[in-house]
């Protein structure tokens, strides 16, 4: 079954629960690890920091156009998860992270569903040449759903990632061009021709 999820602009309550999922050592690790400190990583903004923050300086998070956040919403389970589009205008690149932070959901289809709404906002709307992502190598499964909408392996980076007990593991980069993106979607819809028509 086809999941199908929304991004939604970030609200103080989706922080809250990312700050909770975050507590979880699985989660995580599988996000961008932990600082030495011992709090998780968390890239454009710190979530017990934002639920601190002034209403414009929420604003100034919310509205960046370099990193845009977006939480996950499904439309019967409501806030599932969190994604970042980095948006190397310069380049002509954007790189994407997702976290789908309901463990009880993993698996089930719904990091799929949010990269397809990704890559839409990076190649439709803010036509982009280039998607990427970084993702640890231990993370199997997100290897796994990355090569699935079609990104492709172009590198390691060393050591990139903290653990929570203090190891680094590398990371992969996996990289995926528009006009690969827009084959995918064609040869995806004509399937869905060939199911209807024998339907």
């Amino acid at each position: 079954m086809d999941r199908i999820v929304e991004l939604r602009p970030l609200s103080r309550n989706d922080v809250r629960r990312v700050a909770q999922w975050l507590q979880d050592d699985a989660v995580a690790s599988l996000w961008f690890g932990r600082y030495p400190t011992g709090e998780p990583v968390h890239l454009g903004c710190l979530p017990h920091e934002m639920l601190k923050a002034s209403e414009i300086e929420f604003y100034r998070v919310l509205t960046d156009r370099h990193r845009r956040i977006y939480s996950i919403y499904d439309s019967i389970l409501g806030h599932i998860g969190e994604a970042h589009l980095v948006d190397e205008e310069a380049l002509g690149n954007v790189e994407l992270a997702l976290l789908i932070g309901r463990r009880d959901l993993w698996g089930q289809g719904y990091g799929k569903a949010a990269f397809s709404e990704m890559l839409s906002l990076a190649f439709d709307q803010l036509e982009r040449q280039r998607s990427w992502v970084d993702v640890p190598e231990d993370n199997v499964r997100a290897l796994r759903l990355c090569e699935s909408v079609g990104f492709q392996v172009e590198g390691r980076l060393r050591q990139s990632r903290p653990r929570p007990n203090g190891q680094r593991v590398d990371s992969i980069v996996m990289g995926l061009l528009a006009e690969e993106y827009y084959r995918r979607l064609e040869q995806e819809r004509g399937e869905e021709e060939l199911v209807v028509g024998v339907a």
